[in-house]
């Protein structure tokens, strides 16, 4: 989000979730994502899912 000059406020409106569920995301405590969630997010942030998943 810092390289994208991008609020959680304003990142969570654009894709349409709340910034609660932006922070359960980021945190790493969601259970799963839904793939519109996703897509909304590669969008924004003009990305690839790769880009925002890694494998611990």
């Amino acid at each position: 989000m810092q390289e994208r000059d991008i609020t959680g406020a304003a990142l969570a409106r654009e894709v349409g979730i709340t910034p609660v569920n932006l922070s359960v995301l980021k945190n790493n405590r969601a259970k799963a994502v839904r793939f519109s969630t996703l897509a909304a997010l590669c969008a924004a942030l003009d990305c690839q899912p790769g880009d925002i998943f890694g494998v611990e």
